[in-house]
């Protein structure tokens, strides 16, 4: 069941669920304010007032996917939720974790877990667009304003509908995620580590949700973790 909470203000709702141990799936923490927010590998993000910032809490089975093709669900109930919010277009899919509207990130995700649980968290630019080094930024206000009170419930209902695919059917969740994402053959650079970067073309999905990567030589490299530009620079 899906239960909605609202503060004003949190270091973190990614890590006040984490510290919830009895927290029920299906259950939101969504702060108007984020202190400490933060994004993949520990980076600041930036949470103004008027932007969403809000998580999920999930609670994994024995008989579900692994569970890091949860990202791709994530992702799909994000894209659905904006797309049901805003008559945007441009939108689309970034593996691993972003939303871009057009060339520009729009929003982002952030899956961590601890034991049994995976805690969903979701910061999206409805208002404002904070500055992001080496990254262009957009706000959907630029096509239309919604508020976060106004866009918890489009993306709680989402999540609960592509969470029931990523159990159901992972093949139909993956092809899904597919087409709202950059298409097959784009060029992309990929910083598998700080010291270790490649520069291929988009070749899908695995199972699992790794991205495929053909490289130039013709050999295909499967990466599970990575920061991927657009681009081949």
């Amino acid at each position: 069941m899906t239960r909605i909470r609202f503060v004003e203000r949190t270091g973190s709702t990614n890590s006040d669920l984490l510290a919830e141990p009895h927290a029920p799936e299906g259950e939101w923490l969504i702060a108007a304010r984020q202190e400490q927010g933060r994004g993949r590998q520990n980076r600041t993000w930036e949470s103004p007032t008027g932007n969403f910032h809000g998580s999920t809490l999930v609670r994994l089975a024995p008989t579900d996917p692994q569970a890091g093709s949860l990202a791709l669900a994530a992702g799909l109930a994000l894209i659905r939720a904006v797309e049901a919010a805003a008559p945007a277009t441009g939108l689309i899919l970034k593996w691993p974790n972003d939303l871009l509207l057009g060339p520009a990130k729009l929003a982002g995700i952030l899956l961590e877990r601890q034991g049994d649980r995976v805690v969903a968290g979701f910061g999206v630019n409805l208002a404002h667009a904070p500055e992001i080094e080496g990254r262009d930024t957009v706000a959907l206000s630029s096509v239309v304003l919604v508020s976060p009170e106004a866009f918890a419930p489009l993306l709680a209902a989402a999540f609960s509908r592509e969470l029931q695919r990523w159990r159901d059917d992972p093949l139909g969740l993956i092809a899904l995620w597919l087409e709202s994402a950059h298409p097959i053959g784009t060029p992309l650079s990929v910083h598998v580590a700080a010291d270790e970067k490649l520069a291929g073309t988009f070749a899908g999905l695995a199972p699992d949700g790794a991205l495929r990567l053909a490289l130039p030589g013709g050999e295909e490299r499967r990466i599970h973790a990575a920061d991927v530009m657009l681009g081949s620079a």
